[in-house]
């Protein structure tokens, strides 16, 4: 898959085009010390006066530069669409690769700092499954009617509790097998070099 940033974020990234691949190292180190620790304005200062640009300009590129690697890693986005993705931002190789750089040696790093960030969202916990299989009813001696039932368990963080909540799914044997072929089919289109193009030209 390709991420697919919207213009406020690409504004923040073009910073970068009018840096040297120290300053971006810089920025990085920087962008990774507020996903550890929060951020300090003092740091967008400091940097700000090294490089002689307004504070608002550095926090935008970290800004920008951290949503770049955090949903880089949350994807585990491949060597090859996270090269993609950058440069259609319209970023030169050697910027591109850069980024990379910084994106493989952080991203085990940055995966387990989001694995710990709270969510309001359910997350999944279990999924427990049936199949039942009508054989002959009053009207059909002989008949084989599969139905498949599952019961996904979610968990969701309330504060200091838990909340459990399940969903109840049932569908007939012909309408899973639609569900795989219709999944699988839009899986296979997501890797052809059409669909990547597409993916580059979307704002």
């Amino acid at each position: 898959m390709l991420l697919v940033l919207c213009d406020e974020h690409k504004e923040h990234l073009a910073f970068l085009h009018k840096v040297d691949a120290a300053v971006v190292g810089e920025f990085g180190r920087i962008a990774l010390e507020f996903l550890r620790k929060g951020a300090s304005p003092k740091i967008y200062e400091g940097a700000a006066r090294k490089l002689c640009v307004a504070v608002k300009m550095v926090q935008h590129g970290v800004e920008g530069l951290m949503f770049l690697m955090t949903e880089s890693s949350k994807h585990m986005l491949s060597e090859v669409d996270f090269l993609d993705s950058v440069r259609a931002l319209d970023f030169g190789d050697d910027l591109s690769q850069t980024l990379l750089q910084m994106y493989q040696q952080n991203q085990n790093e940055i995966r387990s700092i989001l694995s710990l960030v709270p969510s309001n969202l359910p997350a999944y916990h279990n999924l427990e499954w049936r199949l039942d299989v009508q054989l002959a009813s009053r009207s059909l001696r002989q008949m084989v009617a599969p139905m498949l039932t599952t019961r996904l368990l979610l968990t969701r963080r309330l504060g200091s509790c838990t909340e459990h909540s399940s969903r109840v799914l049932q569908v007939d044997l012909s309408t899973l097998l639609h569900f795989i072929s219709v999944l699988e089919g839009a899986l296979g289109a997501m890797k052809t070099t059409h669909a990547r193009r597409i993916l580059r030209s979307i704002k």
